[in-house]
């Protein structure tokens, strides 16, 4: 069997548009000669790839299968034949998926976004909320940076920290621990609250409880919030408090009227990782990509 390089980047970009005329647009192609391409890759993997439901066209179970691994294989020959490529942002036609926490996308993702529409009008972003559970994602090529707390252990996974803030403790005006100014919150107040923890996994206890516990003082935790935004709501609504990084936010109780405090326990600063697959090192559109994240990122914190 001969390869067809060409045949690959129509099936990517099927598989992206999800119709011939979309691709053949994409690819800068008349809608005959992508319908052509899509006739080879039918009859080359036997399998119809897109089909026909009413107006539109849905790909088979073996296309969805396939999507990641075709992505990712295109992204890896183009970077074969092309290393020395000069990189024009003015032309460049991407999809990056990127999965982030969602308080990092409230945080930067606008900002990226606008710096990227500025720069490269054709690149598109996908933000797709974290799994509960860890992904390969990176590995598979299903993702393209990921943003978060914590670096991967996976080896041929890249992580730099792009960012530090520190925690602060929230609660509603009015609540005890706000006091007044001249009167900060001690260690045995904040313990004595009941608390609510940010964890997608459901977590009742992390580092803040090890802290406490070198102190010689718990918390109770009372309910667990997958989201900072959803833990923020419960707080203005009780006088549940709820601990989490300042730069995140910061934005967000001020918008709800919420008061913000500093902790008082000795923790170090929470850290900003973006994460991204070694394949990616030498990509100079994921290169470009991944500094603007940084920038992104870490604006909101300089501006603390």
């Amino acid at each position: 069997m001969q390869l067809d390089l060409n045949l690959l980047a129509a099936l990517d970009a099927l598989l992206e548009e999800g119709s011939v005329a979309g691709a053949a647009d994409r690819l800068h192609v008349t809608a005959p000669a992508m319908s052509r391409s899509l006739g080879r890759i039918r009859r080359s993997t036997g399998d119809q790839i897109l089909v026909r439901t009413g107006r539109t066209m849905t790909p088979t179970p073996y296309a969805i299968a396939v999507r990641a691994q075709v992505h990712a294989l295109l992204q890896q020959v183009q970077g074969v034949l092309a290393p020395s490529h000069e990189l024009d942002l003015t032309t460049l036609e991407r999809t990056f998926t990127l999965r982030w926490h969602d308080s990092l996308v409230a945080l930067g993702g606008a900002a990226l976004l606008a710096a990227v529409r500025e720069q490269a009008p054709g690149v598109r972003l996908r933000f797709i909320a974290e799994s509960s559970t860890d992904s390969p994602g990176l590995r598979r090529g299903e993702v393209d940076l990921e943003a978060n707390a914590n670096p991967p252990a996976a080896a041929d996974v890249r992580a730099e920290k792009v960012a530090e803030t520190a925690q602060v403790v929230v609660v509603r005006p009015g609540h005890r621990l706000a006091g007044e100014p001249a009167q900060p919150m001690t260690a045995e107040q904040y313990a004595a609250a009941d608390h609510v923890a940010v964890s997608r996994r459901g977590n009742l206890s992390g580092t803040i409880d090890d802290a406490l516990a070198r102190l010689g003082l718990a918390r109770r935790v009372v309910a667990t919030a997958p989201s900072e935004a959803t833990a923020l709501e419960f707080v203005r609504d009780s006088d549940l408090v709820v601990t989490a990084p300042q730069a995140t936010t910061r934005r967000a109780s001020a918008d709800l009227g919420l008061v913000v405090l500093p902790l008082p326990l000795d923790l170090p600063p929470a850290s900003v990782y973006l994460s991204w697959h070694q394949r990616y090192d030498t990509d100079r559109a994921h290169a470009w990509l991944r500094e603007l994240a940084r920038t992104a990122l870490d604006a909101p914190n300089r501006r603390a």
